[in-house]
């Protein structure tokens, strides 16, 4: 039986630059992460490409998955590589301007989030805690804590709890909870929210 550990666990096809890995996180196959920070906890499947992104803990993001996949300057006489890329192409130096834009347009994914297959997070968004995302859904606005959103482009479908109820998990904050008390807690996770809040809340 595999585990993680403190420690990050990336498989060795992932492709990391200049990223923050959190405690018991987990990086599969053939990711790529750039300038992304992935809080405690929070794991990405096979596949899945972020850039410019601080994604919270406890997030779960399945294969696929693009978070802030890259825009063209469509300002420009053309779209294409070459006019900002320039020195793969033998042009010239690169356009850095396109870069330091992007990295403006970050995307914040907050605690105990749900991503689901091949969805995409467009540049600049922010999902709150506790949302999940349909599978193939493209998000381009913000997601509301503890919203369901779907579709193309994503729309909200519903709240996952009543407000009170998204108001105390928010102020309770568990995904702050050190690795021991987690585990002591454990069985109360695996409960009604309801009972769970009249615990801990």
């Amino acid at each position: 039986m595999r585990t993680l550990s403190e420690s990050p666990t990336v498989h060795p096809s992932a492709r990391l630059t200049d990223c923050r890995l959190g405690a018991w996180t987990e990086v599969a196959e053939g990711v790529v992460m750039l300038e992304t920070t992935l809080g405690d906890y929070s794991y990405l499947m096979p596949y899945c490409q972020t850039a410019y992104a601080e994604i919270g803990k406890f997030a779960n993001i399945a294969s696929f998955v693009r978070i802030h996949p890259t825009n063209h300057p469509m300002e420009r006489p053309s779209l294409h590589h070459f006019t900002y890329r320039s020195a793969l192409y033998g042009l010239g130096e690169d356009d850095e301007s396109v870069f330091a834009w992007r990295r403006t347009q970050r995307v914040i994914i907050g605690h105990d989030v749900w991503i689901g297959h091949n969805a995409s997070i467009m540049p600049g968004v922010r999902v709150g805690n506790g949302a999940v995302v349909g599978t193939g859904a493209v998000v381009t606005k913000d997601v509301a804590p503890y919203t369901i959103v779907v579709g193309v482009p994503a729309r909200p479908l519903r709240r996952r709890f009543d407000p009170g109820i998204i108001e105390r998990l928010e102020a309770l904050a568990w995904w702050d909870w050190p690795h021991e008390l987690l585990k002591e807690r454990l069985p109360d996770f695996r409960g009604s929210v309801e009972a769970f809040l009249e615990k801990y809340a």
